[in-house]
Formats: structure tokens, C-alpha cells, sequence
């Protein structure tokens, strides 16, 4: 009996001493994307954007964009719609957002009346001109990347990612650090094959909204020129009723202005 209780006590100092990741990291993984990307059914923000370049000069752009779900954790439709400066009026950027597949993305200039589908291998390319990708907007899949669970300490999940085709990105790793009490990724930091940090997106303010956490203001930096772009979210709303006729390329020149305003 004192060996049963002996052995008893050593396996709990074991497990406080070095103790185990009991969470899994593909759970851990998918439910932050969930709530990074899927509250409601569907979903509604106007976004006004600062970039600010390495010389500290500030340009601003205002959107609104509108997501609607197929399925949780699954596909997904985006439609931005930029309103200003006035030299992108108009301009819409519109996602279909696959699992199986590269994502379908197009490009609507008006000043040019030209719709242009974006490559699949665009996706890490700059968003407008800003220090967010296009992958920023949309999500990342997550059967790009292998995932390993690095640290649960201090109230958050460190996650690393491995890109499977490094061809495809700029980065060699990236982990993000997702807040333990709701899952939110609250950072998330790139580093290239030598291990030094290159860029880094991080939330800076998050709210309740309807119930679900929100980001409501986020940072990008490009490390390398010390260049930014500051996002802030408003008039967000979810589970609003959209209709998915809207996010398809007739749309592209003929904004649903109702969802707009």
C-alpha cells in the first residue's frame, strides 16, 4: 500500500514539475480559426486602414467588407468593397474560400472597368498596398502547415507552423499565440530560416460583440523597414441574413449597395 501511495505522489511531482501538453494542437488550432474567422453565420465591418511606410509618411483606406459561411470551419465568401481615397472608390476584392483547393479570388478595377482573377500564387503578396497579404483577410488553411504545440504557459497557446511548401511563402515558420480563456489568436510571428523575426501581426483591441470576441483594431509590421499598417474595425455586426448571390462576379460591378452603406 505505501508503494501504491509512494508511487502516487512521485507521478503527480512528475506532472508539476515538467508537465505535459495535454491539449491537442490540431484542436487548439482549429478552434482559434473559428473564432478568428467564423463568428456568426455571416458577418459585417466597416475598416479603416493606416499604412504608414518606413519614413513615417501615413495613407488611409476605408471598406467595408462582408464574409458569409458555408460551412463552419469550412468554405467561406468575402466581399471588400473599398470607399476611399477617392482613387479606389469602387474597388472590390472578393474571396471564395476552398479546403480542398487554392482559394478563387478577383480584383475589380473601375478606373479600368477590369476584372482580374488573383493567382493562387499572389496570396502572400501585399493587400493593397498595406503590410497585411491577402491570406490576412481571408485565413490561412491549415492543412498548409504542420502544427506544433511549443508552449501553454502564461495564459496563451504558443503554436509553430512549419509551411509545407516552402516555395509558396516567405517566411520559414510562424507561431501564433492564442489567448487560452477564448481561443482568439492574439499574435502571430513569422521568421525566416536564420530565425529572425521578419513581421508580425498582433491584435491590439478586442471586444464582446453579439457575444463573440472581436478584434477590433490590429497591427501589422514588416520588422525589416519598420513599415505598419493599423486596422480598426467598426459597425460590426454578425448573423445579419446575407444573401450568398451577393458575392459573385456580377456583383463585382454592381456593389450591393443596401449591405454597403
Amino acid at each position: 500500500m505505501k508503494k501504491v501511495i509512494y508511487s502516487i505522489i512521485v507521478l503527480i511531482l512528475f506532472f508539476l514539475v515538467f508537465p505535459i501538453f495535454a491539449a491537442d494542437v490540431n484542436e487548439i488550432v482549429s478552434k482559434a480559426n473559428n473564432v478568428a474567422y467564423y463568428n456568426g453565420s455571416d458577418g459585417a465591418a466597416l475598416v479603416n486602414m493606416t499604412i504608414v511606410d518606413s519614413q513615417g509618411r501615413a495613407r488611409n483606406k476605408t471598406f467595408k467588407i462582408l464574409r458569409f459561411d458555408i460551412a463552419d470551419g469550412g468554405e467561406q465568401k468575402f466581399y471588400v468593397y473599398f470607399k476611399e481615397p477617392a482613387d479606389v472608390n469602387g474597388m472590390v476584392y472578393m474571396v471564395w474560400k476552398h479546403m480542398d483547393k487554392d482559394d478563387d479570388r478577383w480584383l475589380y478595377l473601375p478606373a479600368l472597368d477590369l476584372v482580374r482573377r488573383i493567382a493562387a500564387s499572389d496570396k502572400r503578396s501585399s493587400f493593397v498596398g498595406s503590410n497585411f497579404v491577402y491570406e490576412d483577410i481571408s485565413g490561412r488553411s491549415l492543412d498548409s502547415d504542420e502544427h506544433e504545440l511549443v508552449s501553454e504557459g502564461d495564459g496563451f497557446y504558443q503554436v509553430r507552423n512549419m509551411p509545407k511548401d516552402m516555395s509558396a511563402v516567405e517566411f520559414a515558420y510562424f507561431d501564433v499565440y492564442i489567448d487560452k480563456n477564448n481561443f482568439m489568436p492574439v499574435k502571430a510571428a513569422y521568421y525566416n530560416s536564420e530565425g529572425k523575426l521578419i513581421r508580425k501581426v498582433e491584435a491590439l483591441e478586442i471586444k464582446d460583440i453579439a457575444g463573440y470576441p472581436t478584434v477590433t483594431k490590429s497591427k501589422a509590421i514588416d520588422m525589416e523597414n519598420n513599415a505598419y499598417t493599423i486596422t480598426e474595425f467598426s459597425e460590426i455586426e454578425y448573423d445579419l441574413g446575407l444573401d450568398e448571390s451577393i458575392f459573385t462576379e456580377r456583383y463585382l460591378r454592381r456593389p450591393p449597395i443596401k449591405w454597403l452603406k
